[in-house]
């Protein structure tokens, strides 16, 4: 009796960890193979804080996004995919650590925010960074229901994944207002 207990704790700590039917749709919907073939392209609406993947003419799938905040505001126009890094991270957000890793200064930027002595650098996570302009991309990152990046788009893991293995190097990316 024990022993099914500890399981359906187990079972009910990890639904509690996806917290939410959209994260466990957008894990569902990301993995689903497509039934689409042609060129991959990328449409943003900052109105509507989606993101559109399609390939060819057809819509392929769709992303909550967060966009640049007032004074960071995301570019709009049309881009193209100029860089892709799995594991990137921010050359200007992050935070200031000592040798044994310990925060000393969290969400610094760099240009403003002096260094602590003994302390060094480490750039804020960005996974799946597809860069379109210089300093911009579409990385997986927080979603708080409105703009609040430096000007990237944020996406959720499993979109931000997805959308990443779509793209390649040209990739077209338009920047609706």
């Amino acid at each position: 009796m024990m022993n099914r207990l500890s399981q359906f704790c187990a079972l009910a700590a990890a639904l509690a960890a996806l917290s939410g039917c959209s994260t466990v749709s957008e894990m569902v919907t990301s993995n689903l193979p497509e039934r689409h073939s042609g060129r991959p392209s990328i449409v943003v609406s900052l109105r509507e804080q989606e993101a559109y993947l399609y390939r060819g003419k057809n819509r392929t799938a769709s992303s909550r996004i967060s966009s640049g905040r007032e004074g960071y505001r995301t570019p709009v126009g049309r881009f193209q995919v100029t860089r892709k890094d799995e594991n990137h991270r921010s050359s200007l957000y992050g935070d200031y650590v000592d040798a044994s890793g310990k925060i000393v200064k969290a969400n610094v930027d760099i240009r403003r925010d002096r260094k602590p002595p003994h302390s060094h650098f480490v750039g804020a996570p960005m996974p799946y960074f597809l860069e379109f302009s210089p300093g911009y991309g579409l990385h997986q990152g927080y979603l708080p229901g409105e703009p609040a990046s430096h000007g990237c788009i944020r996406m959720p893991y499993w979109k931000a994944r997805q959308y990443y293995q779509a793209a390649h190097i040209g990739t077209l990316v338009v920047i609706k207002p």
